[in-house]
């Protein structure tokens, strides 16, 4: 169902309510206003009649006979009747000539009484030492109440289908605008990229079209970042592919030391290629929708701890940690994989750019409801120009032995954790705080 027709079934129906309820009202109130009126032009048939009888020469007697007047002479309209009796109940006179249809006047005021079949409406009016009741027909009533009823209902009926109508009309021009959208979108190529150009949009469509070309961006910014990803990777990836074939047909060719040299060199190529390959799987799925929560918790101390055994490929010895008594029961709110992989790649990255007579320090403070991480090297440091680029795939410096991936599967971590990451480059090294978020006490 298109959007246009579904708000004119919704506001058409709340219209056809609202009119019904309007009208019905409106008709309801017209009846009893009608019925209101010919019960009036009873009470000013029967006062008329009586105000005639006054002016008359001669008072109406019964001397036997009764006295029949027209109704033109009492000057009833059509289709009503008119009896004049005495208190004793003698008909003195009345407008119609049948003489069964006896009018019941005992009673005065409004009532219903039934007359050959056929239910009237009467009004007896005592003046005097007479009685005068008027009366027409129920039948003749409602025919004239559903005359004026229908001739009341018609302009409605034509205001509610032309509001309708212009309802539709109206939907279709408010949606124009979502329209040209569509057809903007439509025109573009499969692999366009470009922000979305569309004038004169409504305020509420413009969130819409700036988080559409926000997506644009972070699309193209993601296919970039892949083609990046995929050009560094098969450039990393072939120079070790190509140094491992070389050494093997070294040793192909030649025997004793020089075979086995080329053979360890081999080997630390396959090393060196099987870590690269390890590191993008992991920094593929770190930046996927793949989830690492199994529902453990670990607490500060275990990251820690659990970081400095994996850390530097079994060479961990050269790590000093530090961590307060309260860090055993601080638990982290993040996945316990990720916690410890993002340490240990700092940890790695330090090893690797200290010195083998100089130790690597790892503290662990505790802030209100953050855990920092606090690793220091005593290598060389960094360049101020060069900090900014430690977290890019493949950035590495002259004097570095990685594969460029470490620091950025940290970043990618900090970014999917909610984490925060910060680099202070000194002469005697380079410090890294690693903030990671603590999990609230139910």
């Amino acid at each position: 169902m298109s959007l246009r027709l579904r708000l004119s079934l919704i506001l058409g129906t709340a219209f056809v309510v609202i009119w019904a309820l309007a009208a019905a009202w409106m008709l309801r109130d017209l009846r009893q206003q009608m019925m209101f009126s010919l019960d009036q032009r009873l009470v000013a048939s029967a006062r008329m009649v009586a105000g005639l009888i006054d002016q008359m020469p001669a008072p109406l007697t019964s001397k036997g006979e009764e006295t029949r007047l027209s109704a033109d002479q009492l000057s009833i309209p059509d289709g009503m009747a008119c009896q004049v009796s005495s208190l004793r109940g003698e008909i003195l006179a009345r407008s119609h000539n049948n003489g069964e249809q006896t009018l019941d006047d005992q009673r005065s005021g409004f009532h219903d009484q039934m007359i050959d079949g056929a239910l009237w409406r009467s009004f007896t009016y005592a003046r005097g030492d007479v009685r005068i009741t008027t009366a027409d027909r129920h039948l003749e009533r409602e025919a004239l109440n559903r005359s004026i009823l229908l001739a009341a209902s018609a302009p409605v009926l034509v205001a509610l289908l032309g509001s309708l109508g212009l309802l539709w009309v109206g939907v279709g021009k408010g949606l124009a605008p979502l329209n040209r959208m569509r057809d903007a979108l439509r025109r573009r190529s499969p692999d366009s990229l470009e922000p979305l150009q569309v004038k004169a949009l409504p305020s509420e469509l413009q969130p819409l079209l700036e988080t559409q070309n926000q997506l644009f961006q972070r699309i193209g910014q993601t296919i970039e970042r892949e083609r990046r990803l995929t050009g560094d990777a098969a450039h990393e990836l072939r120079s070790p592919l190509t140094a491992i074939k070389t050494h093997l047909q070294v040793a192909r060719m030649t025997d004793g030391s020089v075979r086995e040299q080329a053979l360890e060199h081999a080997e630390e190529g396959a090393d060196r290629l099987h870590r690269t390959l390890e590191q993008l799987l992991l920094l593929a799925r770190v930046e996927g929708s793949l989830s690492f929560d199994d529902g453990a918790t670990c607490s500060a101390e275990q990251v820690a701890r659990q970081a400095v055994h994996d850390a530097g490929f079994g060479d961990n010895s050269r790590i000093s940690l530090q961590t307060p008594a309260e860090a055993a029961q601080v638990m982290l709110e993040m996945p316990n994989a990720l916690a410890t992989v993002a340490l240990r790649n700092l940890l790695d990255n330090a090893l690797r750019h200290s010195p083998e007579d100089q130790p690597v320090e790892l503290a662990v403070q505790l802030e209100k409801d953050r855990v920092v991480f606090c690793v220091r090297d005593h290598g060389p440091g960094i360049a101020e120009q060069d900090v900014q680029h430690l977290t890019q795939r493949f950035w590495r410096n002259a004097q570095s032995s990685g594969c460029g991936l470490g620091l950025a599967i940290v970043q990618a971590i900090v970014q999917r954790c909610g984490c925060a990451l910060h680099f202070d480059s000194q002469p005697d090294g380079l410090r890294v705080r690693l903030h990671m978020p603590i999990r609230a006490v139910v």
